[in-house]
């Protein structure tokens, strides 16, 4: 594996000052595609800071400035935040699953590299915390590049369905199975695989602490400690 720098770090949000870099770039990045939802993002939002989430952020090493943001949740003390606007079926909601929601990235060229690095960073996440499934809903044309990653629909036959909880704009909801990530990226000579499974991106630190059983009985870790507020 070789390792491999980048002009931007992905990391966790661990204080308020890192907390509103990221709300200022979700804020901008939801305004320039659907600027009457964005208004109710200017602020962080109550799941920002609660168990089983964490907030990454990337940032330029040149000056610092916010470069893209996720939230991600785990299904370990609560259901998903999709789960508040859709059924999951039983075989999915039952098993250990981690959404991501709140992408968004910046204007800058770099902006493509930033999404990409943020999708491996949730990957690996995944990886550290044992979760078997990743969820997201998207709405069009973001749902396209969740195909190209080999994201599938949760149920085909549902289509893009309007959602409540995000101003009930359409989506789609797809999920990608964490465990058999490699072996299906090299059967379809997946053009990200070596930057995904191939590089060590040192400029992705995630910290946390090791896996652990979760209270309810699933094999969870215990997610990221909240940042002090």
């Amino acid at each position: 594996m070789q390792a491999e720098r980048l002009p931007f770090s992905v990391r966790v949000v661990r204080s308020e000052a890192d907390l509103h870099k990221a709300v200022h770039v979700r804020h901008s990045a939801y305004a320039r595609h659907v600027p009457v939802f964005a208004e109710s993002l200017r602020a962080p939002e109550a799941y920002d800071t609660m168990d089983g989430v964490v907030v990454l952020l990337a940032e330029s090493k040149l000056d610092g400035s916010p470069l893209g943001t996720m939230r991600i949740q785990t299904n370990a003390h609560r259901p998903l935040t999709l789960e508040q606007s859709v059924d999951l079926p039983d075989w999915l909601r039952s098993r250990p699953l981690a959404e991501a929601t709140r992408l968004g990235v910046g204007e800058r060229v770099q902006g493509r590299a930033v999404k990409t690095i943020l999708f491996k960073a949730f990957y690996l996440y995944c990886v550290q915390q044992q979760i078997e499934w990743m969820v997201i809903s998207a709405r069009t044309p973001i749902d396209r590049q969740y195909e190209r990653l080999l994201f599938s629909d949760v149920d085909p036959a549902r289509g893009y369905i309007p959602l409540p909880h995000v101003g009930n704009l359409p989506h789609r909801i797809l999920s990608f199975e964490v465990g058999t990530a490699e072996e299906r990226w090299a059967a379809n000579r997946h053009p990200l695989f070596d930057f995904i499974f191939r590089t060590h991106h040192l400029d992705i630190d995630l910290g946390g602490p090791a896996p652990a059983k979760s209270a309810w009985g699933g094999n969870f870790a215990t997610p990221t400690p909240r940042m002090a507020m």
